[in-house]
């Protein structure tokens, strides 16, 4: 006869102990927390302080320059082309399987901290990298960072660079989107028709006046207002919160409402959505991915500053003349 096993029984602990261990080991580690000092626009300084501090608990990805010729000691190499679409319109969305790829291959997570650098030869440059930041955002990336003049900043401030290439032990990510910072073109079309958004063109105002060619059609957006991403710029930086809200006041953004941020392909909106929501926190800031380049790609939707078809015909002929050159 098998002997009745009491509670205090070795042998009857034993097997409750090892059940709680593996309990406890499949019990998913809570996120990291936000390292401290980390803002969304970094400058040279702070990520390098943040870095000493955190080393490789921090990804650094460079998506635009000449990676091999020097960057960040530790950054990954990740080209601005892998995050964005082809030709018509590279502002379209990439699919989620070809992002989640490109994002477990950098061996980020969502509780990775991340910083975008581009290599900050101007200020269109940092399009890229805002465009970066808004994507692994709308992917459920929790901190993200851009560095303020790109590598060029880095490199001025005298902080090291390496040659080595950087390789990553690939995440478990799974792939996830929201639209939360994203107006599709239905949604556009329906803010223009109901006038229920603040619509920004970012472009400059040669665009905006229907005076440069572009691959859209020439014009903006019916009821859209002309804030040129460059103004928040000062030389190749980003200005403060502050000098952003000021420029944005003088554009007559108000903030009270839906604001939706676009240009030709994503680039320059980019700068703009990054500037206004997450550096000066406004609310309700979304990005217009394909912008112009789809807005207006079958000739029906509403447009401000079109010129008439003896115009545009003059404009595209000198366009293709220019091109010869």
């Amino acid at each position: 006869m098998t002997p009745a096993l009491s509670a205090g029984d070795p042998a009857m602990t034993r097997p409750f102990a090892l059940a709680a261990a593996f309990a406890v080991s499949l019990t998913p580690l809570a996120a990291a927390a936000t390292p401290e000092g980390w803002s969304p626009l970094l400058e040279p300084a702070q990520l390098n302080a943040l870095l000493d501090q955190y080393g490789e608990d921090i990804r650094v990805v460079q998506i635009t320059g000449e990676y091999t010729q020097g960057h960040i000691p530790g950054s990954g190499w990740s080209p601005y082309a892998s995050w964005r679409s082809d030709m018509p319109n590279p502002g379209a969305l990439r699919d989620l399987p070809h992002l989640t790829t490109v994002v477990q291959e950098l061996g980020i997570d969502t509780d990775t901290p991340v910083v975008v650098v581009h290599a900050g030869r101007d200020a269109t440059d940092m399009g890229a990298a805002a465009r970066v930041y808004w994507t692994l955002r709308s992917m459920g990336i929790e901190d993200l960072a851009l560095l303020n003049g790109g590598l060029a900043a880095w490199t001025q401030a005298g902080l090291p660079v390496e040659t080595a290439d950087a390789s990553f032990f690939p995440s478990d990510y799974q792939g996830e989107w929201t639209d939360e910072w994203r107006a599709t073109t239905a949604e556009v079309t329906r803010m223009v028709a109901d006038g229920s958004a603040e619509l920004i063109d970012a472009r400059p105002a040669g665009f905006f006046d229907g005076l440069t060619w572009s691959v859209a059609a020439p014009g903006t957006i019916h009821g859209a207002d002309n804030l040129e991403y460059s103004e928040f710029f000062d030389g190749t930086r980003l200005v403060g919160a502050e000098a952003i809200r000021a420029a944005a006041a003088e554009a007559g953004y108000t903030g009270n409402t839906t604001a939706v941020s676009f240009c030709n392909t994503g680039h320059w909106a980019a700068i703009n959505w990054f500037a206004l929501s997450e550096v000066a926190g406004y609310d309700d800031v979304r990005l217009y991915a394909e912008s112009m380049a789809e807005y207006a790609a079958d000739g029906t939707q509403p447009l401000d500053n079109a010129p008439n078809r003896l115009q545009y015909a003059w404009r595209a002929a000198t366009n293709w003349v220019g091109s010869l050159f």
